[in-house]
C-alpha cells in the first residue's frame, strides 16, 4: 500500500483558473488515448489509457476507490492492488495524507472508469527518503490508475460534527430551504450497530424549519437533493449532546454523547414560497407548472379552487364540484390581496396550497362566504390550481394607438382610483400608463404631441400621489421630468415647492414658488403656499437666532438661573426643520386640482 508521503497535497494544487480537471491551460482541449500532458504546474505528468464516464471528477475531502500499480522507470513494479489475494480495489480518502501527495493530486483529474498513467517527480513521490529499499531516494515514479468509483463526502457543519458520504446522487440541482416541506426516510444506529430510530417504508413528513429528531438531519437534508441517499457521521453536538435522550415517540433511548450513523433518503419535498416576504402568503407547490410563464399584472386568469378555515371549514369552491371557475384580472383588487398576489407567481397547471394571514385576507372583519363565515382574524387557506391565464399585452406588443389608447384607460383608472384614497394603487397606474407613452416610442409628429400630453399628465398626477404618501423624493422627481419638458408648468412647479416644503428645503421651494408666480401671478393655491413658506421662513429665522443667543449666553454666564433658562430655551429649538414644516404643513389645506 502506497503510504508514505514527501509533501502535503495543498502545497501542489494546480491553477483554480483550469477549465479542465489536468488540462495545463484554460483553453487546452481534453485528453485523447494514448495523448500524454503535463498538469499545470505540479510537474506530474498524465497519459490517457481509457476514456472515463460523464464530466465530474472528485475533490479532495472524497473517498475515492481505485486500483493501481506502481513502478519505476525501468518498469521494477514496487506496489500493486492486482497483485493481492483479494485483487480488491484500495478506498483512499483523498486529501488525508494516505498516499503520495502526487497521487492524490492526480486522481482528483480522472473521471469515474477511466485509467490513466501518471509520471511523478521525486517532490511528489517518495522525496529523498525513498520508500523502503524498494523505490530509491530521489526517484521518479509511474502509477498507472484506474478510478472505479468515489463517495463524495461534505462537512455539513464545517466543524467536522456532521460528515456526509453521498451514496446515491440525487436527480436534480434543487435543494430544500427552510420553509419546505420535505419526505424523508432514516435509520439511526449507535456506533456500535444499535438502532434507535427507523422511519417506515414510506418515509415521515416534515418542515425543515420545524426540525425532525435531532439538529443534524435539518442541516444535511438542506444539502440534499430529491432521490439522494447519503449516511451522515453526527457528533454529539449535534446529535443529543451529553444528556442523551431516553425512550419516547418511537427512539430507543441514547447514551450520553452517543455519536450517530444515520442513513438517510429524501424522497420528495414541496418547495415552500414566502409571497410577501414576511411570511404573511406562503405558497407550498403540489405540482409544478408548464414553462416559465407567470401572469403580470392586469392578466386575465382562470383558477379553481377549495377554501377553508385553519379548523377545516370550508366557506368557498370556485371551479370543484360542478361550481364555474373564478376568471379575475390581477393587481384589480377583485379577490384578497393574498390569492392575488399568490396567483400572480403561479404557472399554468400549477397546483399549490395558500396560507394567508388576516393582513392580505379578510382582515378583523367577519365576513360572510357561500359556504361559512370567516371570524375576524382568521387565517385562511386555499388550495388553487392555476387553469390558464392570458397576460397584458406589453407596450412593445401594440401599435401606436394601442398604446396611446391604453395609456388614457390606465390614466383614467388612475384617476378614479385617486379620488376614492387609494393612492398606492393609482400611482402604480399612472406609471403603467406613462410606461405605454414613454421616449422610447417611435410616435409620428400627431402621435408624439398626444403621447407627451399624457406623459405630462401621467407624471403629475403620480406627483399628486406621491404626496399623500409622503414619498415627497418621489414627487420631486415625478415634478422634474415634467418641467424638463414643460419649463413653467405650474402644477409641476406647485407640487415640487410642496414637497421641498415638506422635506425643509425652503431655498428650492421658494424659487419654484417664485417661478409659478411668474407664470400665473393670480394662482390661489401657490400664494397660500407662498404665505406658509413665509412662515416657515421666519421661524426658521427666529430658532437660528436663538440658537446663536444660546451659545453665547453659555459662554458668558454659568449661573444655575441662566443654565436652567438655557434648558429650556434649548428644548424649544432642539425640534428640527423638517419637524416644524411638517408641523406647518399639516395645517395647510390642500387644495390642488387633479389632472
Amino acid at each position: 500500500m502506497v503510504t508514505e508521503k514527501a509533501t502535503n497535497v495543498s502545497e501542489i494544487e494546480g491553477d483554480e483558473d483550469d477549465e479542465e480537471p489536468g488540462e495545463v491551460i484554460e483553453s487546452a482541449p481534453p485528453l485523447k488515448v494514448g495523448e500524454e500532458r503535463e498538469l499545470s504546474i505540479s510537474g506530474v505528468k498524465k497519459k490517457l489509457l481509457k476514456l472515463g464516464h460523464g464530466w465530474e471528477t472528485p475533490e479532495l475531502g472524497d473517498e475515492a476507490t481505485v486500483h493501481y500499480v506502481g513502478t519505476l522507470l525501468d518498469g521494477t513494479k514496487f506496489d500493486s492492488t492486482r497483485d493481492r489475494d483479494d485483487d480488491k480495489p484500495l478506498t483512499i480518502k483523498l486529501g488525508h495524507g494516505e498516499v503520495v501527495s502526487g497521487l492524490e493530486h492526480a486522481i482528483v483529474t480522472m473521471k469515474k472508469g477511466e485509467t490513466a498513467l501518471f509520471t511523478l517527480p521525486p517532490e511528489l513521490g517518495y522525496g529523498v527518503a525513498g520508500r523502503h529499499g524498494v523505490v530509491p531516494p530521489n526517484s521518479v515514479v509511474q502509477f498507472e490508475v484506474e478510478l472505479v468509483s468515489w463517495i463524495t463526502v461534505v462537512d455539513v457543519s464545517r466543524d467536522g460534527g456532521i460528515i456526509k458520504k453521498i451514496m446515491v446522487k440525487g436527480e436534480s440541482n434543487e435543494q430544500p430551504g427552510d420553509l419546505d416541506q420535505v419526505l424523508v426516510k432514516f435509520r439511526v444506529a449507535l456506533d456500535d450497530g444499535t438502532i434507535v430510530a427507523e422511519t417506515l417504508e414510506e418515509g415521515v413528513e416534515f418542515y425543515v424549519k420545524d426540525g425532525h429528531l435531532c439538529p443534524a438531519l435539518q442541516k444535511a437534508i438542506m444539502t440534499m437533493k430529491r432521490g439522494e441517499k447519503a449516511k451522515l457521521v453526527v457528533q454529539p453536538q449535534y446529535a443529543f449532546g451529553e444528556e442523551g435522550r431516553d425512550a419516547s415517540n418511537g427512539v430507543n433511548s441514547i447514551p450520553p454523547g452517543s455519536i450517530l450513523n444515520i442513513d438517510v433518503e429524501l424522497l420528495s419535498f414541496k418547495p415552500v414560497i414566502d409571497i410577501t416576504g414576511d411570511s404573511k402568503v406562503l405558497k407550498k407547490i403540489l405540482r409544478e407548472g408548464e414553462g416559465a410563464v407567470i401572469p403580470n399584472e392586469g392578466a386575465t386568469v382562470t383558477i379553481s379552487y377549495m377554501a377553508r378555515l385553519e379548523d377545516g371549514t370550508i366557506f368557498e369552491k370556485k371551479g370543484i364540484d360542478g361550481e364555474q371557475p373564478l376568471e379575475f384580472i390581477t393587481d384589480e383588487e377583485q379577490v384578497i390581496a393574498g390569492l392575488d398576489q399568490a396567483v400572480a407567481t403561479m404557472k399554468k397547471g400549477e397546483r399549490a396550497i395558500l396560507t394567508i394571514h388576516p393582513d392580505f385576507g379578510f382582515g378583523s372583519s367577519e365576513v360572510r362566504q357561500d359556504l361559512a363565515v370567516i371570524p375576524p382574524f382568521s387565517n385562511v387557506v386555499y388550495e388553487v390550481e392555476m387553469i390558464d391565464f392570458t397576460k397584458e399585452k406589453a407596450p412593445w406588443e401594440m401599435s401606436n394607438n394601442e398604446k396611446i389608447e391604453a395609456a388614457r384607460m390606465k390614466k383614467e383608472e388612475g384617476n378614479l382610483l385617486f379620488k376614492t384614497g387609494k393612492y398606492q394603487r393609482a400611482r402604480k397606474k399612472y406609471d403603467k400608463a406613462a410606461d405605454f407613452v414613454n421616449e422610447d416610442g417611435s410616435f409620428e409628429d400627431d402621435e408624439q404631441k398626444l403621447a407627451e400630453q399624457l406623459r405630462v399628465s401621467c407624471w403629475l398626477n403620480g406627483a399628486a400621489c406621491s404626496l399623500k404618501l409622503h414619498d415627497f423624493q418621489g414627487a420631486i422627481k415625478l415634478c422634474s421630468e415634467v418641467l424638463d419638458i414643460e419649463f413653467h408648468n405650474v402644477k409641476a412647479l406647485y407640487r415640487r415647492a410642496q414637497a421641498y416644503m415638506e422635506t425643509a428645503d425652503l431655498v428650492s421651494a421658494e424659487l419654484d414658488i417664485k417661478k409659478a408666480l411668474e407664470a400665473d401671478p393670480h394662482n390661489r393655491e401657490v400664494k397660500l403656499i407662498q404665505k406658509n413658506l413665509k412662515q416657515l421662513q421666519a421661524e426658521s429665522d427666529k430658532r437660528e437666532s436663538k440658537l446663536y443667543m444660546n451659545m453665547f449666553a453659555h459662554k458668558t454666564r454659568d449661573t444655575p438661573v441662566a443654565t436652567k433658562k438655557l434648558k429650556v430655551e434649548k428644548a424649544e429649538d432642539d425640534k428640527t426643520d423638517e419637524e416644524v414644516v411638517g408641523m406647518k404643513m399639516e395645517k395647510v389645506a390642500d387644495s390642488s386640482a387633479h389632472s
